[in-house]
């Protein structure tokens, strides 16, 4: 199949043949789908611009996002680029932009994506992961889906928003931040948070977390997602330290053994079904529009009472997640030398946990189901502060509804949890509700989001970017 990559003379084109066929540019239209050949050079920036852990520049994007607002017309007083302070990290570089609102009585909204990605190794993907490839109705590269795709929405917004003239009642603030997939390495949510507060304060805030769902066998968008609430992360490290020897002397204490039984004691612990209003929610709706059994299942598990739909129900790794809390191994670490007694093994074991339960509660339940003093269980990092899920009223869920059936008529808006997660639980927890929320559809099990040749459909992508730009303004008022 023939690639196409957008190259700088492409897109001209593009923007040329859009202004010729009067589809309109950004420059000044109200049309919420203007300028579709800027914002695709833009996106194209954007997800070519290296912002892995390992090699890449967040403060590289960030400068070059800065760079097309003033262009737009902001003034630098609007913009701020705030940089890790470790003279390490300057590539940790955070972008705030703002807009000012007509009415201060009314508090802000925040719209915000994380600009950071997860490595790619090019000899493992089929496409170079940093190269914005169109293919067969799809982008393909690293960041196109997880979350580049949101965070070029957002700042596309915010240029179209000064160039239209628009005035906000609300002031609307947008930050791309770093650091969501290595909270422990990039300074992102949680710094801006600890340390600029006052900065990105706001009312609520629109993440990413949930997006539309595509039926995979007909092509048609099942229900438009809006997350509120999601488990709570954490990594635990279980170790196990021994005197070692030479490995033509086995001993029966073997700490890559030991290890090994502990983690099999960690696959068998069963977490507890619970639920909460999201989930609730989602499989009361979701059942009133799934055919059959598993339709019938989720109206019957909504209720919390039918072990048997719940059972049916946990053979989707998706659903299953919705649950209960779950833990998993994801790392190991064993031994110094091929011919020698290890003397240390560890395992990383990520837990996702249900709201309403604490890090040092799951932490318990670890130790207690290995049953082992000899394996240590410990906190890989500091535990974050939990908080209450967000709750849909009607002043949240309504505009989404109403831009939603506007968009894409008669796709019902369903709630969720995300089982994942995002940069929402730094900020919920500090007065800043967040939900998730983006109008782009996918099959989640083909998106690759953390894995390999990750994309976004392209029509998928360009319904997205109405949905959010007219979501926005429903939001912030004005005119």
């Amino acid at each position: 199949m023939r690639l196409r990559l957008l190259t700088a003379a492409g897109l001209l084109a593009l923007s040329a043949c859009a202004t010729s066929s009067g589809a309109g540019t950004a420059t000044g239209s109200s049309d919420p789908r203007a300028g579709e050949a800027e914002f695709r050079a833009l996106f194209k920036e954007l997800i070519e611009i290296n912002t892995t852990l390992s090699v890449g520049s967040c403060t590289k994007a960030s400068e070059a996002m800065k760079t097309r607002l003033l262009a737009a017309g902001y003034p630098e007083s609007d913009l701020h680029i705030l940089v890790n302070p470790k003279p390490n990290r300057p590539q940790d570089g955070n972008l705030v932009a703002i807009l000012p609102g007509t009415d201060p009585s009314q508090k802000a909204i925040l719209l915000m994506a994380h600009i950071d990605v997860v490595e790619a190794k090019r000899e493992d993907w089929v496409r170079d992961p940093f190269t914005l490839i169109e293919e067969g109705g799809f982008f393909y590269a690293r960041g196109t889906s997880d979350d580049k795709s949101m965070a070029a929405i957002f700042t596309d917004s915010m240029i179209r928003f000064k160039r239209e003239g628009y005035k906000p009642a609300r002031t609307i603030k947008l930050m791309l931040n770093c650091g969501e997939e290595s909270p422990n390495e990039f300074v992102g949510a949680q710094y801006m948070v600890q340390e600029h507060l006052d900065l990105i304060s706001a009312g609520f805030a629109l993440n990413e977390g949930a997006g539309g769902r595509i039926d995979p066998d007909t092509g048609k968008y099942v229900f438009n997602g809006v997350q509120a609430g999601e488990k709570l992360y954490q990594d635990f490290t279980l170790e196990v330290t021994n005197p070692g020897g030479h490995s033509s002397r086995p001993v029966p204490d073997n700490a890559i053994y030991r290890l090994a039984a502990a983690l099999q004691k960690v696959q068998a612990v069963e977490w507890p079904i619970e639920f909460n209003d999201a989930t609730t929610a989602f499989f009361k709706r979701m059942g009133e529009l799934t055919p059959g059994q598993e339709g019938q299942d989720m109206r019957d598990a909504a209720g919390g009472e039918n072990a048997a739909a719940i059972r049916r129900l946990r053979a989707n790794p998706g659903y299953d997640a919705l649950f209960h809390t779950t833990c998993v191994a994801t790392q190991l670490t064993a031994g110094h030398a091929p011919n020698a007694l290890p003397q240390r093994a560890t395992a990383n074991v990520n837990c996702r946990i249900f709201p309403g339960r604490t890090q040092e509660d799951i932490q318990k339940q670890l130790i207690a189901a290995i049953s082992d003093s000899e394996v240590k269980v410990t906190m890989q990092s500091d535990p974050e502060k939990p908080g209450a899920p967000p709750r849909l009223t009607p002043d949240i869920l309504g505009p989404i509804e109403k831009i939603s059936e506007q968009i894409f008529p008669g796709v019902p808006v369903v709630p969720a949890m995300a089982t994942g997660a995002t940069d929402g639980r730094f900020l919920t927890p500090a007065g800043i509700p967040t939900y998730g929320v983006s109008g782009i559809f996918a099959d989640p099990n083909t998106s690759g989001v953390h894995g390999l040749n990750e994309r976004v459909g392209v029509k998928q992508l360009m319904d997205g970017r109405t949905f959010l730009h007219l979501l926005v303004k429903e939001y912030a008022g004005g005119k």
